[in-house]
């Protein structure tokens, strides 16, 4: 085996394990979007109540006092704490004075009305004010992103690209068009693929999120080819070294 042959193996094997590449459609979101192009949005989401969910209910009204047993605390003085209410695996609450109440795959403002037709109807509140608010409204967002982690919603309406923003977004090794959203509705669980790089994922039944739905962003064929690599690249520079240690000799 020549020198020059050898030399050519050395080099080979420098490009194969240290050169890698990208282009812009691997990268860039919404690579289809136009310029001063215009796009109403018709999305009216509104998060549904599932298994397990934590509410904060309050009932006010014109006469406070009517109100405060519908609004039961624990604690006592600078400990006290309004009292939260979960959803059980019927779908219900067990709420004060009006007692089992099916609050199951209704929205925030469908569960209002429900209560105040209720606190009306059996005579207990003319005009009752009723605010209801998630307390374990938390999106996760794993793979490939820079802060991943488990990120609580002060609100109830999240965009995949606002949680996405709240983990750092995507790190350069993340694939832009196959991010996963799982989701769990009462024990049945669902999958969605989108695609950033193109702006129709705005469209997407997952681009607003759900409370406690995960977004998993996966790895692209680079970091794929480099944990392959990194098994190999021992195995690379032991060849390397007695490559190099043969031509040292041969050419002594």
């Amino acid at each position: 085996m020549g020198i020059k042959y050898k030399k050519g193996i050395i080099w080979i094997l420098l490009i194969w394990i240290f050169v890698s590449c990208g282009s812009r459609k691997d990268i860039v979101y919404m690579q289809n979007a136009k310029k001063f192009e215009t796009e109403v949005e018709t999305n009216t989401f509104e998060p549904k109540f599932k298994i397990d969910d934590i509410l904060s209910i309050y009932i006010s009204s014109i006469d406070m006092a009517s109100t405060s047993p519908f609004n039961l605390a624990r604690g006592a003085g600078e400990n006290l704490e309004e009292l939260e209410y979960v959803i059980d695996k019927e779908g219900n609450i067990d709420f004060p004075v009006l007692g089992k109440i099916k609050l199951i795959g209704l929205s925030t403002g469908e569960a209002k009305e429900l209560i105040r037709k209720r606190l009306v109807g059996g005579g207990y509140l003319k005009d009752p004010i009723v605010n209801i608010r998630i307390k374990n409204f938390r999106v996760t967002v794993l793979g490939q992103v820079r802060q991943p982690g488990t990120y609580s919603i002060a609100g109830e309406r999240v965009t995949i690209l606002e949680a996405l923003g709240l983990a750092g977004d995507l790190d350069i090794r993340g694939r832009r068009d196959n991010v996963l959203v799982i989701r769990d509705f009462n024990g049945v669980k669902t999958y969605t693929r989108i695609n950033l790089t193109s702006k129709e994922f705005m469209r997407s039944p997952v681009y607003y999120l759900t409370q406690n739905d995960v977004v998993y962003v996966e790895p692209n064929k680079s970091v794929v080819k480099s944990s392959n690599l990194d098994n190999r690249t021992s195995v690379g520079i032991s060849i390397l070294s007695v490559l190099i240690a043969s031509i040292i000799a041969i050419t002594r």
